[in-house]
């Protein structure tokens, strides 16, 4: 397919482009209960292509950019078409002229991980056991569950003589865990894993369903207040975007964030624990072939580096280093245990959780809810949580006790002090 795309950019006279090639092929469960409703293999192939058109607007050298994706059965007369049309497009996005990432023809990269080692039915059915070992009581069951195994092969190659490739695996899915008494709830869950993680997978379900139970016996919302709020699991890593995404070069570069290296990002005078975050390569190159590696990004609070694509990265006269989807955050000083003796108002399920990067504030509906007052443990439902981060961040506590998924490795909660709670 690639021969095909090049084809098409010779006959149109394209200088400079950037083509990212993915061939995924995996296995895709279903199961009703425990039974198999249905399996499938599949393959799929795609190319994304995204040309380039360099001009002059006001003396202003500009470059622009437009993208396209070609599929196997196109032809090469309708490839030749999209090509030229988005060329065309391309001539109309008056972007400042910047330069793409340069290199050359590397080997094929397999990603670390022990998903890479197996083949696809094994790690479906390894992954399926590891569900349904916690689905052993008749009071709450798994209801429903979906499994997706998926290898992906990627090349990239562009104009200035990036030509690299990867290999890696994922696991993600769904299920819905349901309770039938003293009334009948259901609830989602979803998962993802960039490694052989069946043991996180049984230990989530078994947390599920006792959340199931819980949520079956709460009938109303907590006291309206203000309230020390715990949050876990995986709302930790959408608390974590405020500072991710302001350490964006395309966040800082329009004026969207006032961070720069040395920022104290949880400002001057913090009470509580002092902010330790490293941004992970998920994938050996980024999407536009850029070399991805570990990076520390805020070390006691103050923030390390900047980071982004090619493009906003040019602009601010950065080294770019590609976008991450994944971090690890090296934080913890109190064990879950400990977190809880004084009372609190753990939120373990939202109906929608939010977090805003630009103004701070975060919180949502409250699916379910543990509520200690001192003496006894109430599971709640209903109300909401609504905090700014960025005026809580100077005392944040974190647990010892770690989780992790394919986006986040880190404390399993947090606790927030004066958190404003809407309820009866």
């Amino acid at each position: 397919m690639r021969e095909k795309i090049l084809n098409a950019i010779r006959k149109n006279e394209i200088e400079t482009y950037l083509i990212t090639e993915t061939v995924t092929e995996g296995a895709e469960l279903y199961f009703i209960r425990k039974e198999l409703d249905m399996r499938r293999m599949k393959k799929e192939t795609s190319a994304e292509v995204v040309v380039y058109r360099d001009f002059e607007e006001d003396g202003k050298k500009m470059r622009g950019a437009s993208t396209v994706h070609i599929f196997p059965e196109m032809t090469q007369e309708e490839t030749d078409k999209v090509i030229a049309e988005a060329y065309y497009a391309a001539s109309f996005v008056k972007n400042p002229f910047f330069e793409l990432a340069s290199g050359k023809k590397e080997e094929k990269v397999f990603a670390e991980s022990r998903l890479l080692k197996k083949s696809a039915e094994e790690i479906a059915d390894a992954f399926v056991s590891a569900l349904y070992a916690a689905d052993v009581k008749e009071d709450a069951f798994i209801n429903t569950s979906e499994f997706f195994v998926n290898k992906y092969q990627v090349a990239i190659c562009n104009s200035e003589g990036v030509d690299v490739s990867y290999e890696k695996m994922k696991v993600n899915g769904e299920f819905v865990v349901q309770c039938l008494a003293p009334q009948d709830v259901e609830q989602y869950q979803d998962f993802s894993y960039a490694d052989f993680d069946t043991e996180a997978l049984t230990a989530q379900a078994k947390e599920a369903l006792d959340m199931v139970r819980a949520r079956a016996r709460a009938t109303e919302a907590p006291e309206k207040g203000s309230y020390t709020v715990i949050i876990s699991g995986k709302e930790m890593r959408d608390l974590m975007e405020l500072y991710t995404m302001r350490a964006m070069t395309n966040m800082i570069y329009p004026g969207y964030s006032n961070y720069k290296k040395g920022t104290k990002v949880q400002g001057e005078k913090v009470s509580g624990e002092k902010l330790n975050l490293t941004l992970k390569a998920t994938t050996p190159y980024s999407e536009e072939g850029i070399p991805m590696k570990d990076m520390v990004l805020v070390q006691d609070g103050e923030l390390q580096a900047i980071y982004g694509g090619v493009r906003f990265s040019r602009y601010m006269g950065v080294e770019p280093t590609g976008t991450y989807e994944a971090v690890k955050v090296d934080n913890g000083t109190v064990s879950f245990a400990d977190m809880k003796k004084q009372p609190y108002l753990h939120v373990v399920s939202f109906s929608g959780f939010s977090m805003d990067s630009f103004s701070g504030y975060f919180g949502g509906e409250i699916r379910l809810a543990y509520l200690y007052d001192g003496e006894k443990v109430t599971p709640v439902t209903g109300g909401s949580i609504n905090g700014n981060l960025l005026e809580l961040q100077k005392n944040m506590v974190f647990s010892t006790d770690r989780y992790k998924n394919d986006r986040y490795d880190g404390p399993m909660a947090v606790r927030f002090e004066n958190v404003a709670v809407a309820g009866k």
